[in-house]
């Protein structure tokens, strides 16, 4: 019966392959996108840890999606967190969501107290000196074409020059002078947020006592950084983003399904007369659907196998085209990608199945 089974699929190679690379294609639709999403996530985290605060102040409609609703809080706040006793840095952040070749966040810093909560480190250039002056990240200057100190960019649509390029991990890819934000945006002397660095982790609690006891202060949300990252989650993300996955991973399913289940399906034509003789030598119906079944659970194999490395070769491929973006290929998302397609191979091959077995001999023997 296996010599049956693996016969039927090398004796139709194209119809297999095509089958193969269905289910394979499923398996990297799923893993791919939710590996992007789960990579933003943990580049988020990672490059907000790398700021070198403690504590974070918003207003109390601030979220992890910094950025989206502008600068709402007037950067003299920082003068105020600064006289705090316990209260080493205030730094204020003006986050602008830019959406032209690609969705990022473009951070408006006060250089000095931005520096001092983590200094940059620069691997080509320096600080600001112009107004119009940017710091690019090492990955934010390879991307395009590549991009070194003296290059003139478009941000914000306005033109800037490279000043520094340093390492990456520090909140956002690019900088801009924050007075040159507020003065693009419309927001002069306006920041989204404030980076606080305290004296002692300890002190965290009475710090946030005592910003919130300040005169105008007790509407603002202030947070340690451990429960600003805790929002970090998939569970958190805006329902058009995890809308959007489910989607992707219903059509992929869709695809799965409708490949196997017209494979099959022909198969089953094809192979009637077949039927009819294993079924007038004594196959039960069980043996009929085993049969199909076991040839789709081999393509499943297959597909899931060459999908799982072709998710590999495109995380590569992505990385090296888009040197800012992370994917992560998680097993918990792997072990889940090769269920549902299984799944949906198997829903796509039950019908076939299902009609090979009730087919009567004496008409599948007579079938021409």
């Amino acid at each position: 019966m296996n010599k049956l089974v693996v016969g039927n699929l090398v004796h139709r190679p194209l119809r297999s392959s095509i089958s193969v690379l269905a289910i394979a294609l499923e398996v990297i639709l799923m893993l791919v996108i939710t590996g992007i999403m789960i990579g933003s996530l943990a580049d988020t985290k990672s490059r907000t840890s790398g700021i070198g605060a403690d504590m974070i102040v918003t207003p109390s409609s601030g979220s992890f999606v910094r950025g989206v609703s502008g600068a709402p809080l007037s950067v003299k706040v920082a003068d105020i967190l600064d006289r705090l006793p316990h209260v080493k840095v205030a730094s204020p952040v003006a986050i602008q969501l830019t959406s032209g070749s690609s969705f990022e966040n473009i951070y408006g810093i006060d250089y000095a107290s931005f520096n001092a909560l983590k200094p940059f480190v620069f691997v080509q250039g320096g600080p600001f000196q112009q107004p119009y002056d940017i710091i690019f990240d090492d990955i934010a200057s390879r991307t395009g074409k590549g991009h070194k100190v003296g290059d003139v960019v478009q941000v914000l649509n306005h033109d800037f020059m490279i000043r520094g390029i340093v390492q990456h991990g520090k909140g956002s890819r690019k900088f801009i002078p924050l007075t040159t934000m507020g003065q693009l945006t419309g927001a002069e002397g306006k920041a989204s947020l404030f980076y606080l660095r305290t004296d002692d982790e300890k002190d965290e609690d009475l710090v946030r006592q005592e910003i919130l006891a300040q005169p105008g202060m007790g509407q603002y949300q202030v947070q340690t950084l451990a429960e600003m990252l805790s929002t970090i989650t998939q569970q958190n993300l805006p329902t058009v983003f995890t809308t959007g996955i489910n989607v992707v991973i219903g059509i992929a399913m869709i695809i799965g399904f409708i490949v196997i289940f017209q494979s099959m399906y022909t198969a089953v034509l094809e192979r009637t007369r077949d039927i009819g003789i294993l079924k007038s030598l004594g196959a039960t119906q069980w043996t009929i659907v085993n049969v199909v079944l076991r040839e789709t659970a081999l393509l499943a194999v297959a597909g899931v196998a060459v999908g799982l490395a072709l998710s590999f070769v495109a995380k590569w491929a992505l990385s090296l085209w888009f040197p800012s973006l992370l994917v992560i290929l998680t097993p918990v998302w792997m072990v889940r990608a090769l269920c549902l397609a299984f799944i949906g191979a198997l829903l796509g091959a039950m019908y076939p199945a299902w009609k090979a077995a009730r087919k009567d001999p004496i008409d599948a023997l007579a079938y021409e």
